[in-house]
Protein backbone atom coordinates (compact mmCIF):
# COMPACT_ATOMS: atom_id res chain seq x y z
CA UNK A 1 0.00 0.00 0.00
CA UNK A 2 2.66 2.46 -1.08
CA UNK A 3 1.77 6.16 -0.85
CA UNK A 4 -1.56 5.39 0.82
CA UNK A 5 -2.26 8.06 3.42
CA UNK A 6 -5.05 8.79 5.88
CA UNK A 7 -6.33 12.15 7.08
CA UNK A 8 -7.73 11.97 10.62
CA UNK A 9 -9.21 14.92 12.51
CA UNK A 10 -11.76 15.71 15.21
CA UNK A 11 -14.69 18.06 14.72
CA UNK A 12 -16.63 20.06 17.27
CA UNK A 13 -20.35 20.41 16.59
CA UNK A 14 -21.38 24.05 16.97
CA UNK A 15 -25.11 23.36 16.90
CA UNK A 16 -27.66 20.64 16.34
CA UNK A 17 -26.97 18.68 13.16
CA UNK A 18 -29.13 16.73 10.76
CA UNK A 19 -27.63 14.26 8.27
CA UNK A 20 -30.72 13.03 6.50
CA UNK A 21 -31.15 9.31 5.97
CA UNK A 22 -32.13 8.80 2.28
CA UNK A 23 -35.80 8.32 1.45
CA UNK A 24 -36.95 9.84 4.75
CA UNK A 25 -38.55 13.17 3.81
CA UNK A 26 -41.97 13.75 5.35
CA UNK A 27 -40.37 12.50 8.57
CA UNK A 28 -36.67 13.17 7.96
CA UNK A 29 -34.49 10.94 10.14
CA UNK A 30 -30.82 11.61 10.89
CA UNK A 31 -27.68 9.53 11.17
CA UNK A 32 -25.77 9.94 14.45
CA UNK A 33 -22.50 9.96 12.47
CA UNK A 34 -21.46 11.10 8.99
CA UNK A 35 -21.84 8.32 6.40
CA UNK A 36 -19.01 7.85 3.87
CA UNK A 37 -20.73 10.05 1.27
CA UNK A 38 -21.04 12.95 3.74
CA UNK A 39 -17.32 12.73 4.61
CA UNK A 40 -16.41 12.82 0.92
CA UNK A 41 -18.73 15.79 0.38
CA UNK A 42 -17.26 17.63 3.38
CA UNK A 43 -13.71 17.23 2.03
CA UNK A 44 -14.68 18.21 -1.54
CA UNK A 45 -16.60 21.31 -0.35
CA UNK A 46 -13.70 22.42 1.84
CA UNK A 47 -11.22 22.14 -1.03
CA UNK A 48 -13.51 23.98 -3.45
CA UNK A 49 -13.96 26.87 -1.02
CA UNK A 50 -10.22 26.97 -0.37
CA UNK A 51 -9.28 27.03 -4.07
CA UNK A 52 -12.35 28.99 -5.23
CA UNK A 53 -11.47 28.50 -8.89
CA UNK A 54 -13.92 25.86 -10.12
CA UNK A 55 -17.39 24.38 -9.69
CA UNK A 56 -17.89 22.18 -6.57
CA UNK A 57 -18.71 19.15 -8.72
CA UNK A 58 -15.32 19.47 -10.42
CA UNK A 59 -13.65 19.00 -7.06
CA UNK A 60 -15.93 16.12 -6.18
CA UNK A 61 -15.03 14.42 -9.48
CA UNK A 62 -11.37 14.98 -8.69
CA UNK A 63 -11.40 13.84 -5.07
CA UNK A 64 -13.81 10.91 -4.93
CA UNK A 65 -11.79 8.51 -7.13
CA UNK A 66 -8.74 9.00 -4.88
CA UNK A 67 -10.58 8.01 -1.68
CA UNK A 68 -10.31 4.32 -0.74
CA UNK A 69 -12.42 4.65 2.41
CA UNK A 70 -14.17 7.36 4.42
CA UNK A 71 -16.03 7.31 7.71
CA UNK A 72 -16.64 8.87 11.10
CA UNK A 73 -17.27 7.90 14.70
CA UNK A 74 -18.67 9.38 17.87
CA UNK A 75 -16.15 10.54 20.45
CA UNK A 76 -18.78 11.74 22.92
CA UNK A 77 -22.38 10.76 23.73
CA UNK A 78 -25.10 11.82 21.30
CA UNK A 79 -28.77 12.71 21.70
CA UNK A 80 -31.27 12.46 18.84
CA UNK A 81 -34.67 14.17 19.08
CA UNK A 82 -37.58 14.72 16.70
CA UNK A 83 -39.10 18.11 16.00
CA UNK A 84 -41.97 19.39 13.85
CA UNK A 85 -40.94 22.07 11.39
CA UNK A 86 -42.98 24.23 9.04
CA UNK A 87 -41.95 24.24 5.38
CA UNK A 88 -43.12 26.81 2.82
CA UNK A 89 -44.57 24.87 -0.11
CA UNK A 90 -45.77 27.77 -2.32
CA UNK A 91 -45.58 31.54 -2.47
CA UNK A 92 -48.88 32.39 -4.18
CA UNK A 93 -52.43 31.18 -3.60
CA UNK A 94 -56.00 32.37 -3.19
CA UNK A 95 -56.99 34.05 0.04
CA UNK A 96 -57.24 31.41 2.76
CA UNK A 97 -54.96 29.00 0.89
CA UNK A 98 -52.38 26.85 2.64
CA UNK A 99 -48.79 28.02 2.20
CA UNK A 100 -46.95 25.74 4.60
CA UNK A 101 -46.72 22.07 5.43
CA UNK A 102 -45.74 20.48 8.76
CA UNK A 103 -42.73 18.18 8.47
CA UNK A 104 -41.15 15.96 11.08
CA UNK A 105 -37.36 16.19 11.30
CA UNK A 106 -34.75 14.64 13.57
CA UNK A 107 -31.77 16.53 14.89
CA UNK A 108 -28.76 15.15 16.73
CA UNK A 109 -26.25 16.68 19.07
CA UNK A 110 -22.85 15.37 20.08
CA UNK A 111 -19.92 17.45 21.24
CA UNK A 112 -17.22 15.77 19.14
CA UNK A 113 -16.85 13.32 16.27
CA UNK A 114 -13.76 11.95 14.55
CA UNK A 115 -13.46 11.97 10.76
CA UNK A 116 -11.09 9.77 8.75
CA UNK A 117 -10.46 9.32 5.04
CA UNK A 118 -7.90 7.09 3.30
CA UNK A 119 -6.41 8.35 0.02
CA UNK A 120 -4.65 6.26 -2.59
CA UNK A 121 -3.20 9.45 -4.12
CA UNK A 122 -1.49 11.85 -1.72
CA UNK A 123 -1.14 14.71 -4.21
CA UNK A 124 -4.16 16.60 -2.82
CA UNK A 125 -3.62 15.87 0.86
CA UNK A 126 -1.60 19.00 1.66
CA UNK A 127 -4.24 21.28 0.10
CA UNK A 128 -7.07 19.34 1.75
CA UNK A 129 -5.45 19.67 5.18
CA UNK A 130 -5.07 23.43 4.71
CA UNK A 131 -8.63 23.72 3.42
CA UNK A 132 -10.03 21.94 6.46
CA UNK A 133 -8.19 24.39 8.74
CA UNK A 134 -9.19 27.60 6.99
CA UNK A 135 -12.62 27.26 5.35
CA UNK A 136 -16.16 27.16 6.81
CA UNK A 137 -17.28 23.55 7.32
CA UNK A 138 -20.71 22.00 7.74
CA UNK A 139 -21.89 18.58 8.84
CA UNK A 140 -24.51 17.05 6.57
CA UNK A 141 -26.22 20.28 5.52
CA UNK A 142 -25.54 24.02 5.41
CA UNK A 143 -27.45 24.53 8.67
CA UNK A 144 -25.01 22.43 10.72
CA UNK A 145 -21.74 24.34 11.20
CA UNK A 146 -18.69 22.54 12.61
CA UNK A 147 -15.14 23.42 13.59
CA UNK A 148 -11.96 21.35 13.43
CA UNK A 149 -10.72 20.73 16.96
CA UNK A 150 -7.02 20.03 17.41
CA UNK A 151 -4.48 19.01 14.76
CA UNK A 152 -5.17 17.36 11.42
CA UNK A 153 -3.11 14.17 11.28
CA UNK A 154 -1.75 12.69 8.05
CA UNK A 155 -0.65 9.10 8.65
CA UNK A 156 0.58 6.08 6.73
CA UNK A 157 -1.80 3.15 6.26
CA UNK A 158 -0.83 -0.53 6.36
CA UNK A 159 -2.70 -3.71 5.43
CA UNK A 160 -3.42 -6.01 8.37
CA UNK A 161 -3.38 -9.80 8.57
CA UNK A 162 -5.15 -11.72 11.28
CA UNK A 163 -8.43 -13.37 12.23
CA UNK A 164 -9.92 -10.82 14.63
CA UNK A 165 -10.07 -7.05 14.65
CA UNK A 166 -11.59 -4.38 16.87
CA UNK A 167 -12.73 -1.13 15.31
CA UNK A 168 -14.50 2.03 16.45
CA UNK A 169 -15.61 2.97 12.93
CA UNK A 170 -18.68 1.72 11.01
CA UNK A 171 -18.17 -1.58 9.18
CA UNK A 172 -19.92 -3.04 6.10
CA UNK A 173 -22.51 -5.48 7.39
CA UNK A 174 -23.70 -8.61 5.54
CA UNK A 175 -25.13 -11.99 6.49
CA UNK A 176 -21.55 -13.30 6.68
CA UNK A 177 -20.33 -10.69 9.18
CA UNK A 178 -19.36 -12.34 12.46
CA UNK A 179 -19.60 -9.97 15.42
CA UNK A 180 -17.81 -11.40 18.44
CA UNK A 181 -18.09 -8.48 20.84
CA UNK A 182 -19.33 -4.92 21.09
CA UNK A 183 -22.55 -3.12 20.28
CA UNK A 184 -23.86 -1.49 17.11
CA UNK A 185 -26.86 -0.49 15.02
CA UNK A 186 -27.32 -1.09 11.29
CA UNK A 187 -27.94 1.83 8.91
CA UNK A 188 -28.21 2.00 5.14
CA UNK A 189 -25.57 4.41 3.82
CA UNK A 190 -24.24 5.72 0.53
CA UNK A 191 -20.55 4.94 0.14
CA UNK A 192 -20.10 7.49 -2.65
CA UNK A 193 -21.53 10.82 -3.82
CA UNK A 194 -21.35 10.07 -7.54
CA UNK A 195 -23.40 7.50 -9.40
CA UNK A 196 -21.67 4.64 -11.20
CA UNK A 197 -23.55 4.52 -14.49
CA UNK A 198 -27.15 4.27 -13.21
CA UNK A 199 -26.24 2.61 -9.92
CA UNK A 200 -26.35 4.46 -6.61
CA UNK A 201 -26.85 1.70 -4.03
CA UNK A 202 -27.38 2.02 -0.32
CA UNK A 203 -25.08 -0.31 1.63
CA UNK A 204 -25.67 -1.80 5.08
CA UNK A 205 -23.21 -0.55 7.69
CA UNK A 206 -23.08 -1.39 11.37
CA UNK A 207 -22.25 1.71 13.40
CA UNK A 208 -20.52 0.99 16.73
CA UNK A 209 -22.89 2.72 19.13
CA UNK A 210 -25.01 1.65 22.10
CA UNK A 211 -28.25 3.10 23.36
CA UNK A 212 -28.49 3.84 27.09
CA UNK A 213 -31.88 5.31 27.81
CA UNK A 214 -32.24 8.31 25.47
CA UNK A 215 -28.49 8.72 25.05
CA UNK A 216 -26.41 7.16 22.26
CA UNK A 217 -22.87 6.34 23.34
CA UNK A 218 -19.80 5.38 21.28
CA UNK A 219 -18.88 1.71 21.27
CA UNK A 220 -16.57 -0.68 19.42
CA UNK A 221 -17.01 -3.82 17.32
CA UNK A 222 -14.84 -6.92 17.38
CA UNK A 223 -15.26 -9.16 14.35
CA UNK A 224 -13.95 -12.53 13.29
CA UNK A 225 -12.77 -11.92 9.75
CA UNK A 226 -14.46 -13.85 6.94
CA UNK A 227 -14.02 -11.96 3.66
CA UNK A 228 -13.37 -8.49 5.08
CA UNK A 229 -10.20 -6.48 4.59
CA UNK A 230 -8.53 -4.60 7.42
CA UNK A 231 -6.27 -1.54 7.40
CA UNK A 232 -4.47 0.21 10.22
CA UNK A 233 -3.84 3.95 10.36
CA UNK A 234 -0.33 3.98 11.82
CA UNK A 235 0.25 5.74 15.13
CA UNK A 236 -3.51 5.91 15.75
CA UNK A 237 -4.19 3.35 18.49
CA UNK A 238 -7.87 2.87 17.58
CA UNK A 239 -7.44 3.44 13.85
CA UNK A 240 -8.41 0.03 12.50
CA UNK A 241 -10.61 0.27 9.40
CA UNK A 242 -12.71 -2.67 8.17
CA UNK A 243 -13.77 -2.76 4.49
CA UNK A 244 -15.25 -5.29 2.10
Amino acid sequence: MNNVKAIVFNIRLNSLYSIRIPFTWQSALTYPVLPPSAVIGLVANALQRYKNDNHPLEYLNRIEPTILWAGSRLLTPCVVKSYTTSAIVKWKDALGGKFTNALGRQFAYARRLQIAAIFQDESLISDISEALKTTPLTCGDSESPISVEGPISVKDVIQLDGDRFTTYYPIPYTKDTKIEDGAGEVYLMHERCLKTKKNFPLVSYMVPIKQEGKVIKPSSLTIQRTNEKAMQVKEIADGVIITR
